[in-house]
């Protein structure tokens, strides 16, 4: 048990919150079921749906859950309500959530993209009665190579 004056009163604060935020909690647990409820028992799901939201909005107000946890409560419940309205027949919780869909693996083939062929090398060619000519007239120079082209950015 606290001596200091100050921590005596947070624990009394500390515990009126607690029983605020149980009583939160409970009211939001209460809401859920009845929304559940509803919906698979082929009621009208539209009036429970937004007593469900704006618990849950209460509940995100008051820092009792986190607000993405709360945008995902009301997009399930939106979406439990519409599959219920359309199909006009009891629907479980489970058949809300979408199967997984596995993507085909894509061939290497189509994955790389054509390498650009390189060009041959320049050869040059003398006929035999021009090689022993040209060697005693002129010493050989080195055959010119086409620099090297630049990678292009793709877009």
């Amino acid at each position: 048990m606290p001596i200091i004056k100050s921590a005596k009163k947070r624990v009394r604060t500390a515990e009126k919150a607690a029983i605020r935020n149980s009583k939160t909690k409970r009211s939001l647990k209460g809401a859920l079921k009845a929304f559940h409820k509803a919906v698979t028992g082929g009621e009208n799901a539209a009036e429970t749906q937004a007593e469900a939201q704006s618990h849950i909005d209460r509940a995100a107000k008051k820092g009792l859950i986190h607000k993405n946890k709360a945008a995902r409560q009301k997009a399930q419940l939106a979406r439990a309500a519409k599959l219920a309205a359309t199909t006009g027949s009891p629907v479980k919780k489970s058949a809300t959530k979408k199967p997984a869909v596995k993507k085909p693996a894509a061939s290497k083939a189509t994955a790389k993209p054509a390498a650009a062929k390189k060009a041959p090398a320049k050869t040059t060619a003398f006929k035999k009665t021009d090689t022993a000519a040209k060697t005693k007239a002129a010493p050989k120079k080195a055959a010119a190579k086409a620099p090297a082209k630049k990678p292009t950015a793709k877009k």
